[in-house]
């Protein structure tokens, strides 16, 4: 059964109970002006999709086929979204696109305050490989227009400046917030975009080992965590996500923070990257690579990397922690 046609059941580990919304009747009712907004006729739909999130139209269909598809000799084509993937991630949509945005001005910063490690793996005399955490807790600044260098401060606190070439060239993988207003808030039309630039870096003949979608669904991620988005392009990026193929729920997920939650995940190499959500607000709390199978990073079910978001706001200078920050 295709997932825009499944009955709209409970999650696993979330009831409609604890959405901070009445869940299944306000879904319906997304789904009903989804289906509204549609241009039509709609083409019946095919097996392929099941990359799409509830309501979506018949041109997406044709995006999210050719999205998952495999090309001439290349790896076979990644499972379509887990079902429960996609409903968690429309209703994560819902909620985001109706928080408010946050008010900033052209010269002032982004403010996110992290907790968390990573892991790095080096040689040890005689040969073998170790791993070794690095605390990765700290505050960052983003320019809201790009006009100044991001800056960083660590959990020791030590102060840095990044590279900046003193000119605003904002990217997917280097965003600012004016950035993030120009994407496109259609799931479609961004998630093209999106891979147009995975398959370009992670595609054949790139040298990667990640692959379009791996490489796609970590780019939404980092899009998600490192800034605070508008509310009409976080939502458009979970929808977009629920189009990956290979997407899948978790149950039960823990970020660095100790917090519990509900996540959305997809294992590429041996490893699960986990995009954690608190089970009442539906807010990204941060995320995690979790190990699969034992090797020289860790034993199976070790994070070998996990961030979690502990606070944000918005600040007039760079190093200056804003005097409110909003616990996250």
């Amino acid at each position: 059964m295709n997932p825009a046609d499944e009955p709209l059941g409970p999650l696993p580990g979330l009831s409609d109970a604890e959405l901070p919304f009445p869940g299944r009747a306000r879904l319906r009712e997304h789904l009903v002006r989804e289906a509204h907004s549609a241009p039509a006729p709609a083409r019946p739909r095919r097996r392929a999709a099941l990359l799409l999130a509830a309501g979506a139209a018949a041109c997406a269909v044709t995006l999210a086929v050719t999205l998952g598809a495999a090309g001439p000799g290349g790896p076979p084509a990644a499972a379509p979204p887990d079902p429960a993937a996609v409903r968690l991630l429309d209703r994560v949509a819902l909620t985001a696109q109706e928080a408010p945005a946050p008010a900033v001005r052209d010269g002032q910063f982004l403010y996110t305050r992290t907790t968390g490690h990573s892991t790095a793996l080096s040689e040890v005399p005689g040969g073998a490989m170790e791993a070794s955490r690095t605390d990765e807790s700290g505050e960052r600044w983003l320019s809201v227009d790009g006009s100044a260098a991001p800056v960083e401060r660590t959990a020791e606190g030590g102060t840095r400046t990044l590279p900046w070439d003193g000119e605003n060239r904002a990217t997917l993988n280097s965003p600012t917030y004016r950035f993030l207003e120009s994407l496109p808030t259609d799931p479609g039309r961004l998630l093209e975009l999106i891979y147009a630039d995975t398959r370009l870096n992670h595609g054949p003949g790139s040298g990667s080992t990640l692959g379009p979608d791996q490489a796609a669904f970590v780019a939404i991620g980092d899009l998600l965590r490192q800034v605070e988005a508008p509310p009409g392009v976080s939502a458009a990026l979970y929808r977009a996500a629920a189009r990956i193929p290979g997407v899948v729920l978790v149950p039960e997920a823990t970020d660095a923070a100790g917090r519990t939650g509900v996540a959305v995940a997809r294992v590429h190499g041996g490893e699960r990257t986990e995009w954690i959500f608190d089970r009442s607000s539906l807010r990204l709390l941060g995320e995690r690579t979790v190990l699969l199978e034992d090797g020289a990073w860790g034993k199976a079910g070790t994070a070998v990397t996990s961030v979690a978001v502990v606070g944000r706001g918005v600040s007039d200078r760079a190093g200056e922690t804003p005097a409110l920050v909003r616990p996250w």
